[in-house]
């Protein structure tokens, strides 16, 4: 049986998008690696083995589970390595990118010694991204070297650039900006042996024009045939392979507005619905909007969350039938940048998390309890 509330991803659909992606690896010869920032059920790994060989960490723990559970040394980034750290990520990656000149002066001769290769994140200048929250290349940006502060040249050592400015973007962003990467770190590309183009490359989604993926990277092969080209998508490996099932426990209401309360918390478990903000998508209900009036307002409900945070709800959605306490709501596309995102505040309970595969029997990764709770508490 299939606990309730849980996260449910699905070997069919994961599969699927594994087959993409490996396919365009192959067709544009670049090599595509996993971000465990946006996915890293680590049960799941043997699956993405048959597809992929490395993934990018953004931390030590993150670089240990690469190692450890992928098997294969990281491809590693972190705005700031600290000094106690540093070995232990050394040890665990096998390419190292540094966020700024200083911290590539500060540790770099430690990861040569080890023979992990360094690079520099450089910082284009250029974005498409429209939700601010997640642009690296807004004004003041903390995030990666300009192109004015190497005029002095490249500093020995550096071997690689990696470049992230996309965020669940399609393949003409991908290509107007690489206009923008080379006119400011062209000049330096003969100096380089790989160019990391880091995540946001949406390509399992459906739509995204994949022959233009294939032809850009082709082109940037052409232009420079010695760098080898490295993405890192996080989104696109677990996009629409899972959901988030729930349940109803109570629905109130106040001032005409009917709240179905579920036994699941937007800010606990879904946290990027409310930092985006975006509307998930319900099985069996719609978006209601200004533009889109509902056609039956006796099953609008709004969404609460069951912590006590004030604003742990989302509005409105038209659902097929009234709801009643103990209906399931299914909340679809709820694996990636999710299930690595939760927190247990309040002490609410966290959804149980596990794999449905291909021949229909459901794998239990794992179910939440006190003592999880506590651990966090030590």
């Amino acid at each position: 049986m299939i606990p309730n509330p849980c996260y449910i991803i699905e070997e069919k659909r994961l599969r699927r998008n594994l087959r993409l992606i490996s396919d365009v690896s192959r067709r544009a010869d670049v090599e595509i690696i996993l971000a465990f920032k946006a996915f890293a059920l680590w049960k799941s790994f043997p699956i993405f083995r048959e597809y992929i060989q490395h993934t990018t960490a953004s931390s030590l723990s993150e670089a240990r589970l690469a190692l450890e559970e992928f098997g294969a040394k990281a491809h590693t980034y972190s705005p700031a390595y600290v000094d106690e750290e540093f070995d232990e990520i050394v040890r665990c990656s096998s390419h190292i990118t540094f966020n700024s000149l200083s911290q590539f002066e500060r540790f770099h001769e430690r990861a040569e010694a080890r023979g992990v290769k360094c690079g520099l994140r450089v910082n284009p200048e250029y974005s498409e991204i429209e939700t601010e929250l997640y642009n690296p290349c807004a004004a003041g940006s903390r995030f990666g070297v300009l192109a004015e502060c190497l005029e002095e040249g490249l500093p020995k050592g550096v071997t690689g650039f990696h470049v992230h400015c996309l965020c669940e973007n399609g393949a003409d962003t991908l290509a107007r900006t690489l206009e923008h990467v080379e006119k400011k770190f062209g000049r330096w590309f003969g100096q380089i042996e790989w160019l990391n183009l880091g995540g946001g490359h949406l390509m399992t989604r459906e739509g995204y024009d994949i022959d233009l993926l294939i032809e850009t990277l082709n082109g940037l092969h052409r232009r420079y045939p010695h760098l080898k080209i490295i993405m890192e998508p996080g989104s696109a490996f677990a996009w629409q392979t899972g959901n988030l099932v729930s349940k109803v426990v109570d629905i109130v209401e106040n001032k005409g507005i009917k709240t179905a309360i579920l036994n699941v918390s937007f800010t606990c478990h879904m946290p990027d619905c409310l930092e985006m903000p975006y509307h998930p998508s319900v099985v069996g209900a719609r978006v209601v909007t200004a533009e889109a009036s509902p056609l039956h307002a006796e099953r609008v409900y709004r969404l609460g969350g069951n912590s006590c945070l004030s604003g742990d709800f989302m509005s409105a959605w038209e659902f097929d039938k009234e709801l009643k306490v103990g209906d399931e709501v299914v909340f679809e596309d709820m694996i990636h940048y999710t299930t690595v995102k939760t927190n247990m505040f309040n002490g609410i309970s966290h959804p149980s998390i596990g794999m449905l595969h291909e021949d229909g029997s459901f794998e239990l990764y794992r179910q939440y309890d006190y003592e999880d709770y506590k651990k966090r508490m030590d």
